[in-house]
């Protein structure tokens, strides 16, 4: 079975991190998000990938080619981002009318995927939220799935959809879309997924709801910062782990708890909590804590929480 994957989204509200690297390769607990995806779901049995890609797609092709070649993926760029049913519905010739299962790429779920793949019915992963008008919405007749709302503003439900779809239907939902497309329906300005999804209903398509518990989010500092807190003491078994890439460099430093180093970063002298640093940045004579760091930067002498993108330079001294 495959997986499709939209990775295709700019991720504004992570910037400066995005201005040069899509949502979905910023790193958490070691790997890039759309790696723990992939990996869940390669374990789970998924034999082949369509990644929908945009915003910096190539960046996304050269990890996959460098670190994972072994696994069969095919790229589908959307060169217009007109919404997630827009970018699900660019996947149709790269699937067909096969069953394939959806998630979303900014989406880590740790959930009991053979189950998921194994759903008879047109699956839809949900979530008890206090707020969904974030969110599209399900709405249920006890079992029955009754109908789909995106963001609503008076939420007929708090049963928000995670980003997780299995569609055994894939061909009727790949008609259902394009004729959104093709008459131009449009909700908040882009072609919606959940009116492909109310199409297939009202069609008579059946769905059924699975409720996801752990459902991590990295669509915001503090949420990011949270996933890697949450998955570092999950993948370790124990509270307050931290990932350290082989290739950094430690001296007399105090790491922990919950920091990831990427690739040949370098930190000297540093007291360190609650980060993230991206590959090739030096850290010296620094304490910091509940900080962002991106690639290539070089920090010595800096104190507190910070939040920055790639090849940034701060230095606390006086420069002679």
């Amino acid at each position: 079975m495959k997986a499709v994957i939209p990775a295709a989204g700019i991720g504004t509200r992570l910037r400066p991190h995005t201005l040069n690297k899509p949502k979905a390769l910023l790193p958490v607990a070691g790997r890039p998000i759309l790696a723990h995806i992939v990996d869940d779901l390669a374990d789970a049995g998924i034999d082949g990938f369509v990644l929908i890609v945009g915003y910096h797609g190539e960046a996304v092709r050269e990890w996959f080619s460098a670190q994972r070649p072994d696994l069969d993926i095919t790229y589908v760029e959307q060169t217009e981002r007109l919404g997630l049913g827009h970018a699900v519905w660019t996947a149709r010739e790269a699937v067909g009318n096969e069953p394939f299962f959806c998630i979303l790429g900014d989406t880590i779920l740790k959930a009991d995927y053979p189950s998921l793949l194994a759903c008879p019915d047109n699956m839809i992963g949900v979530r008890q939220v206090e707020d969904p008008r974030r969110f599209g919405v399900v709405i249920k007749d006890g079992e029955a799935v009754k109908g789909f709302v995106e963001k609503p503003e008076v939420p007929p439900s708090n049963l928000a959809i995670v980003g997780a779809y299995m569609f055994r239907d894939g061909g009727a939902l790949f008609d259902a879309l394009g004729r959104l497309v093709a008459d131009d329906r449009r909700t908040r300005g882009e072609y919606q997924l959940t009116d492909g999804l109310q199409t297939m209903l009202e069609e008579g398509k059946v769905f059924r709801t699975v409720e996801v518990t752990e459902w991590y989010d990295c669509g915001k500092r503090e949420t990011w910062l949270e996933t890697n807190r949450v998955l570092l003491d999950r993948d370790a078994a124990e509270a307050g782990a931290s990932f350290i890439h082989p290739s950094a460099r430690v001296t007399d430093s105090r790491l922990g708890p919950h920091v990831s180093l990427g690739p040949d970063t370098v930190v000297e002298h540093c007291d360190l909590r609650n980060l993230v640093i991206g590959a090739g940045s030096v850290l010296r004579h620094c304490r910091l804590d509940e900080s962002l760091i991106g690639e290539h930067c070089h920090l010595d002498g800096i104190e507190g929480s910070l939040n920055v993108g790639d090849h940034c330079e701060l230095t606390a001294k006086e420069q002679g």
